[in-house]
């Protein structure tokens, strides 16, 4: 307020020193002036003071806005990291869980393959035995044809089993 009235006095300093003629007419300007200025204060005072308030708080709710924002941001941003790490957790877990169930699955594989070679040759010995009578019987057949085609005597079941055995062995 001080500096407004500092500038005020100073074009009125000026016009003071006028023509010389001896009338001077400052204090009638200065009283205009003055009352001019408080004219101006009462009706913009209150005006430029709601504005400037206005300003500052909308200017305050706007810094609120992005104060709060930037909270939720970094809430957000703890959050996806703590989501971050849980999903690499949840990845390294899965992984071990997938190599176990594959060394689980290749040691099945494994004994299924064991226990299927081990019928497999089973079921081999068992149709070799199965082709080994009847190649006997087959033997044993053949001989007996052959002794009763060629003798045409009644052998004695001593004979036969001992030409059998012949054969056979």
């Amino acid at each position: 307020m001080k500096k407004i009235l500092l500038f005020a006095f100073l074009p009125l300093s000026l016009f003071a020193a006028g023509s010389g003629s001896g009338e001077y007419d400052i204090l009638p300007r200065a009283v205009n002036f003055f009352i001019f200025v408080a004219i101006l204060y009462y009706l913009l005072a209150n005006p430029v003071k709601n504005f400037y308030k206005s300003r500052i708080t909308s200017i305050a709710s706007r810094l609120e806005d992005i104060q709060k924002k930037l909270l939720e941001s970094r809430n957000k941003k703890l959050e996806a990291i703590k989501k971050f790490e849980d999903f690499k957790k949840e990845a390294a877990n899965s992984i071990l869980l997938a190599k176990k169930e594959a060394e689980l699955l290749a040691e099945k594989v494994r004994n299924d393959t064991k226990n299927e070679i081990l019928m497999l040759e089973k079921a081999h010995e068992e149709q070799k035995l199965s082709e080994t009578r009847k190649m006997e019987k087959e033997v044993v057949s053949k001989v007996l044809s052959q002794l009763f085609s060629e003798y045409e005597l009644a052998v004695q079941q001593k004979n036969i089993v001992d030409i059998m055995f012949k054969k056979v062995s």
